[in-house]
């Protein structure tokens, strides 16, 4: 199988489903010509032209409120937002809006649209524009929040994120972009709402999101070399979420990480925790519970400190050696 970046796959799902899909198109800031803020629609408008690859004003009001309009008449719209932090200004649009709408009208019409946005710390971009604000979106009744880790996952994703019926979220990190992996050239879908196990192991579980799967990879390969092994689920899918396969992950280690690089407090860590204690995994658990978060600071634009403020692979070797010392 051929071997691509998390962009490409990015990239190639869209241009698949505009190919096959006259009612998708694609609408955001410097998109066009200019090939987005990080280059992801890059060749784009010259294949499907300035119709279906629509430059719009720097409004991402104006954004999230033309996407929803085109979705209520049945177009698919793809609306791309330069960096997540922004999502702040589109909020009435999305929350008040999009999430609301089919339930308002009782069922009758739908809001096919899908938000795109870069997230997440690691290139100096500061305080405004490196938040990791997926624990807001998913507390929304009526938005499907999705954060693939993987380009592999980034591809088939974003095909059901486009055919879903409901307005969805897609987050992918900036730190990502860069990233191979295994790609099929011919389209296909992955489930939204199904976890994906990225490493088997029975000694404890770590439930990582976007990028902080890789990190816990790497800490997984150390603590092997110490007789640690480590199981590493990603959900992919925040809403919804794969309740089961973390429950029956849990249930065979008996101790349970939760790594995010959003704040801790209010992250979506809390959540995972909360879904363990109440289900029937929580009389499998041998040592506490554990959350890794970002630190309540907006990010730092100094290298180090921005590096300090988000869990690192020491951290979660050092979290996983803590809870493995109950027996």
């Amino acid at each position: 199988m051929r071997e691509i970046t998390y962009l490409e796959a990015v990239r190639e799902a869209m241009s698949q489903e505009m190919r096959q899909n006259e009612d998708v198109f694609i609408l955001g800031e410097d998109i066009g010509v200019y090939g987005g803020a990080f280059g992801v629609t890059r060749g784009m408008i010259e294949e499907f032209g300035p119709e279906r690859v629509r430059n719009t004003p720097i409004s991402e009001a104006a954004i999230a409120g033309g996407a929803v309009g085109a979705a209520l008449t049945g177009m698919r719209p793809i609306l791309e937002l330069q960096f997540s932090d922004f999502i702040t200004i589109a909020m009435d649009q999305m929350v008040n809006q999009a999430a609301k709408l089919r339930y308002m009208n009782g069922g009758i019409g739908s809001v096919p649209m899908v938000l795109r946005t870069p997230a997440g710390s690691g290139t100096g971009a500061a305080a405004q524009h490196s938040q990791s604000l997926e624990a807001w979106m998913a507390h929304i009744p009526g938005l499907k929040v999705i954060q693939p880790s993987t380009a592999y996952d980034a591809k088939g994703l974003l095909k059901a994120a486009i055919d879903d019926d409901n307005p969805v979220i897609f987050y992918e990190h900036k730190l990502l972009y860069k990233t191979k992996g295994d790609v099929p050239e011919e389209q296909y879908s992955i489930p939204i709402g199904k976890a994906d196990v990225k490493r088997k192991g029975t000694d404890v579980t770590i439930v990582a999101t976007s990028i902080m799967v890789h990190k816990a990879l790497e800490a997984a390969a150390e603590l092997e070399k110490e007789g640690v092994d480590v199981e590493i689920v990603d959900p992919r899918t925040l809403v919804p979420l794969d309740e089961e396969t973390i429950i029956e992950s849990v249930k065979k280690t008996g101790r349970l990480i939760v790594v995010h690089e959003a704040v801790k407090r209010g992250g979506f860590g809390g959540e995972i925790a909360s879904m363990i204690a109440e289900s029937e995994a929580f009389d499998y658990l041998d040592a506490p519970i554990k959350r890794l978060g970002g630190l309540s600071i907006p990010i730092p634009y100094n290298p180090t400190l921005e590096k300090a403020a988000i869990p690192q692979v020491p951290d979660i070797i050092g979290a996983v050696k803590e809870i493995v010392r109950y027996k």
